[in-house]
């Protein structure tokens, strides 16, 4: 049984950092997503990790960093500029999506990755 592990959530004032975990990360790809009780679970940021290629979504863009380190089999989250909009409890999730995909669709779809974390919460106030 895979089990993904998040960290690195907290509560932060706006316009701060965080930077979040997620091990382990030997997989194809990896993304983080986010949800709030009110919305359903959307995308951030997904990596193929052999090619290190990144893709953001929507507000991510310009503001998060998706990285990894293979020694440590570790992906890492580097948000900044952080508004109260992204709070959220933050998911990481692994999949196997060959790395010919790019489509914004499969990317951040959630049905695409087959292994989960339980999340880590983001609060920006």
């Amino acid at each position: 049984h895979v089990q993904l592990v998040e960290s690195g959530g907290g509560s932060v004032q706006a316009g701060g950092s965080l930077r979040l975990s997620c091990a382990p990360s030997r997989y194809r790809c990896i993304g983080w997503f986010r949800q709030t009780p009110e919305k359903e679970r959307e995308g951030v940021a997904t990596m193929y990790t052999t090619s290190g290629a990144t893709y953001y979504y929507g507000s991510a863009k310009n503001r998060f960093i998706l990285s990894q380190d293979k020694l440590k089999n570790t992906a890492f989250l580097q948000m900044r500029d952080l508004r109260p909009e992204d709070t959220a409890m933050y998911y990481c999730a692994a999949g196997t999506m060959p790395s010919s995909i790019q489509t914004t669709l499969v990317l951040f779809d959630p049905l695409r990755f087959s292994y989960w974390g339980q999340g880590t919460q983001v609060t920006v106030s």
